[in-house]
């Protein structure tokens, strides 16, 4: 049965929680509201604040789709206080769809309005008699980790099919980063899981998909500190992995950082296991417990400067008997102060080295120095054995003091982590941990301070210092009303602040786990020399051993001189110099680009970065600011322009594309929906629907032609958006988008760098793309490319590539299957956008194109000084090698070509971080 209902509609901000997403203001309201859907994270963007009158048609519905499983009738008894005692084909809600508050639901036809199914909407409009002001359900993030995924088009029917569930708001699938997010407020979130995994499974079969919380168990962090040893970290991350209940573990050698999952194993008993796996390795590492529930087990202090003054201690006692058995050499007893002096400086070392052969790891640099301190030993060098433990231990005193000055310089780079918030209570505040801090709650951020959480500015102006994030040294104005971003400093006002993230979703605290996390991805560089160092010391041993024994065995040579050679060949053998250079340059690399505004995910990006040689640009918000505007309406004769503008804005409002955007803008005057019937939107080409019985239809030149409509192309830069009434073209609307003055100097620098194949792809006219081009003289460039068409572009560059790096430079939301197939994927404008730091390789956090000028400096210096290691060091280890081999050498001289090059090799990591 058919009926007529009126039904009201009003625009949205926020949600809710009743599932309509209609905002949250406060409830014990009565409202009503017509869809129109465009979700963006559960928010419904339906139009203007003023109310409209819809006359809508609805039949019964059998299933209304809301969740309620009940059926729809011409009437309904069950009325609500406050609701219009007519409503015709209305339910009552006691449970389910919103906190037990009852409301009715009217539905109107699928389709009605021009949803498809797709849309998970349902197309019905409800009204609602909310009951009680604890109605607060709010749309929350499910992320879950796909496994096995290799199909990106599966990936898009994953997404649709997971959008499409009446329980989600949204969903987006990142193709490039394997990861699903699902925007819902559903009650039963187990339910909607298994759901969201049949999807997964049944549409690619061999792809699992896990939610990510449930998979990371608990996470605890540990420092450890004085840890200098590379060789060392990745020993106790393999043993700490293989304990009972350890999920995963993740140990960035370059902070001393050292993140553990567990499950089923409490804080404590871990805690305890990963202290004596640590000091067996090495004693002299403190683990400090970096979680809130350290004051819940009794956590060992160790006291590093007493034990940094005993070291010290030592080794003057160790030159004291030194000094005692030079004095007395030649005397039957000498050897007395110097095996005294030898145990004094190297009885740990000697311990370390007994205890990793019980577990059957052999080739470290303790057992290198035991061997060829006891050869020399046995063939009477007693000073020999005695500066080798000496100066190794001194060697590793300063290798361990540069390594800890470098963490803290990168670490000050990173400094942008708020310590405290200041939360407002009533007339009251109180500074409290950023992590207490909710979503709602009202902060003051004082003068000097760093804003601690993302949120709005609701009372009072000031200037920000955004440099920490951005790289910009001049100061940002913000006032009532402005977003701020957490991580920038105020520098002068008082700024009241509504929290809009909670902590560990904000921005400071994105960034920051991504730049500390990068880290672990290595670059090909740094897995080559850990390979290479698997192989390199066992190797040298072998040919140590084999210096001992072929000369005195098989030609008569002198068995203890050939054995003094050996030792200096495993003296010289460990590949410290490199294990630890190369992943601290790289941590340094990525440093420096963090404090120049720009993020890179890991060594190897930055690493393919540094290789760069052909740089492919989006047009639009990326070489242009993306602020369009009508510059110019042109009406066929017979036809106003304000006709022209008035039926393409109505057609083109239900469009969130900025050109629509800046159309609707020119328009200026409420669009009226009513007179909205039949809209359809072909993706990449146009609008068309019927406005106050007229058929408008709207969009690009192709489209238009496709309807048949007889139509020559405007010959003017600018977008061009035509517009036919009633099958006659009728006129255009030209809309113009800024260059930003940032771009011709980028485009130049480029140039500059060596960098000549820049090419800008654009989905615009062959007109406006020649003008861009012209102007920032950029000679290769495609246009008119709809979204897939950029993809097959870039895969022809990709093929004549070479050995160079293609970069992509794009907005990184709607680039985001072409950021994924480049070699290294740049997003603009990062700050505050979730999607843009998800989305890409390489994020600016302004909206600079010549900031990636900067980043390529920056990796090509780190991977320039990386190489210089690689060469210095191996140079030093194979020339000490080769003179060891003729020449009598002092053992010293290969203690030098141990921690001496890896102290050097230190100092020139470091280099990265000076301007």
């Amino acid at each position: 049965m058919l009926f007529s209902k009126k039904v009201y509609h009003h625009d949205h901000e926020g949600s809710c929680g009743c599932g309509c997403g209609c905002g949250t203001h406060e409830h014990k309201h009565e409202h009503k509201h017509e869809h129109q859907h465009s979700f963006v994270n559960g928010v419904c963007d339906c139009g203007k604040k003023e109310p409209v009158v819809l006359d809508l048609q609805v039949k019964e519905v059998e299933g209304c789709g809301c969740g309620c499983g009940e059926s729809h009738s011409e009437k309904n008894d069950e009325k609500d206080d406050g609701g219009d005692e007519d409503s015709e084909s209305s339910h009552h809600h006691e449970d389910g769809c919103c906190s037990g508050e009852g409301h009715k639901h009217e539905h109107s036809l699928i389709g009605l309005l021009g949803h498809d199914e797709s849309c998970g909407c349902g197309d019905h409009f409800h009204e609602h008699i909310h009951r009680n002001e604890a109605c607060t359900i709010s749309v929350e993030k499910m992320e879950f980790l796909i496994e096995g995924l290799h199909c990106a088009g599966c990936a898009g029917k994953i997404e649709n099919k997971v959008r499409a569930l009446k329980e989600v708001d949204n969903a987006e699938m990142n193709f490039a980063i394997s990861t699903l997010n699902a925007y819902t407020n559903s009650r039963n979130k187990e339910a909607l899981k298994k759901q969201i995994i049949k999807i997964v499974e049944e549409t690619e079969p061999g792809t699992t998909a896990r939610l990510k919380d449930e998979l990371e168990g608990k996470l605890v962090e540990f420092e450890l500190k004085g840890l200098n040893c590379a060789a060392c970290a990745g020993k106790i991350e393999r043993n700490v992995k293989e304990l009972p209940g350890v999920v995963s573990t993740s140990l960035n050698f370059a902070i001393s950082k050292f993140e553990v999952k567990i499950d089923n194993l409490d804080v404590k008993g871990l805690y305890e296991q990963v202290e004596k796996i640590v000091t067996d390795l090495e004693p002299h590492v403190e683990v400090i417990l970096n979680t809130d529930t350290e004051s819940e087990i009794d956590v060992k202090k160790v006291n590093k400067k007493k034990k940094g003054n005993g070291l010290i201690l030592r080794m003057g006692a160790a030159i004291g008997f030194l000094g005692i058995g030079m004095f007395f050499r030649g005397e039957s007893f000498e050897i007395i102060p110097f095996l005294i002096a030898y145990l004094i400086v190297g009885y740990d070392i000697i311990k370390r080295s007994l205890s990793n052969i019980k577990r059957g790891e052999v080739f470290d640099e303790n057992f290198l120095m035991t061997i060829a301190s006891a050869a020399a030993l046995y063939v009477g060098e007693h000073p020999e054995a005695v500066l080798v433990m000496l100066l190794y231990q001194i060697g590793e005193y300063f290798q361990g003091r540069a390594v800890e000055s470098s963490r803290k310089s990168i670490a000050n780079l990173m400094d942008i982590r708020p310590d405290y918030a200041n939360i407002k209570i009533g007339n009251d505040i109180k500074k409290v941990s950023p992590n207490d801090v909710k979503v709602g709650d009202i902060i003051v951020v004082k003068a000097g301070e760093k804003v601690p959480l993302d949120g709005v500015i609701i009372e009072g102006s000031s200037s920000v210092d955004t440099k920490a994030l951005t790289g910009e040294s001049a100061p940002m104005d913000v006032e009532v009303g402005d977003a701020i971003t957490s991580g920038f400093i105020n520098i002068d006002g008082l700024l009241t602040v509504e929290v809009k993230k909670r902590f560990k979703d904000s921005a400071v605290s994105r960034i920051l786990d991504l730049v500390q996390n990068a880290s672990a991805k290595k670059a090909k560089t740094e897995l080559r020399i850990t390979k290479f160092a698997r192989y390199y010391t066992p190797v040298v041993v072998l040919i140590a051993a084999l210096t001992a024994i072929i000369p005195s065995v098989f030609f008569g040579g002198n068995f203890n001189e050939w054995l003094l050679k050996a030792a200096t060949f495993l003296v010289v053998s460990c590949p410290c110099a490199l294990v630890i250079s190369v992943p601290m340059t790289y941590f340094a690399g990525l440093g420096a680009s963090s404090k120049k505004g720009i993020l890179v995910k890991g060594g190897n990006y930055l690493e393919a970065l540094s290789k760069a040689g052909v740089l492919v640009f989006d047009k639009t918000g990326t070489l242009t600011k993306g602020n369009f505007k009508v510059d110019k309406i042109h009406a066929e004769k017979g036809i106003n322009k304000e006709e022209i503008i008035k039926l393409t804005a109505h057609v083109e409002s239900f469009s969130n594309h900025p050109i629509a955007i800046s159309i609707v803008n020119e328009y200026g005057k409420d669009i009226d929906k009513s007179i909205i019937k039949e809209y359809k939107e072909v993706k990449g080409k146009g609008v068309q629907a019927i406005i106050d019985g007229k058929k408008v239809i709207s969009g690009n030149l192709k489209f238009i032609k496709d309807n048949n409509i007889k139509v020559e192309e405007a010959k003017t830069p600018g977008t061009i958006v035509y517009t036919a009434i009633d099958g006659e073209f009728a006129g255009f609307i030209t809309i113009s988008d800024e260059i930003k003055e940032d771009s011709k100097k980028a485009i130049q620098g480029f140039s500059h760098l060596g960098i000549n194949n820049v090419v800008m792809l654009t989905g615009d006219r062959k007109i406006t793309a020649d003008d861009v081009a012209q102007k920032l003289g950029i000679t290769n460039y495609k246009y008119e490319l709809l979204p897939d068409h950029k993809v097959d572009e870039v895969e022809k560059l990709i093929e004549s590539k070479g050995d160079k790096s293609l970069v992509f430079v794009g907005d990184g939301i709607n680039d985001a299957p072409v950021l994924a197939r480049a070699d290294v994927g740049v997003a603009m404008g990062g700050v505050g956008s979730d999607a843009a730091i998800e989305a890409a390789d390489v994020v600016i956090m302004n909206d600079e194109p010549s900031k990636l000028i900067d980043g390529i400096k920056v990796a090509r210096k780190t991977k320039k000084i990386v190489d210089q290691n690689i060469f210095f060091s191996l140079a030093v280890k194979l020339g000490i090698m080769g003179f060891v081999a003729f020449v009598d050498v002092p053992m010293w001289l290969a203690v030098f070509g141990d921690v001496g090059v890896a102290l050097l090799a230190v100092f020139n990591a470091m280099r990265v971080l000076r301007d």
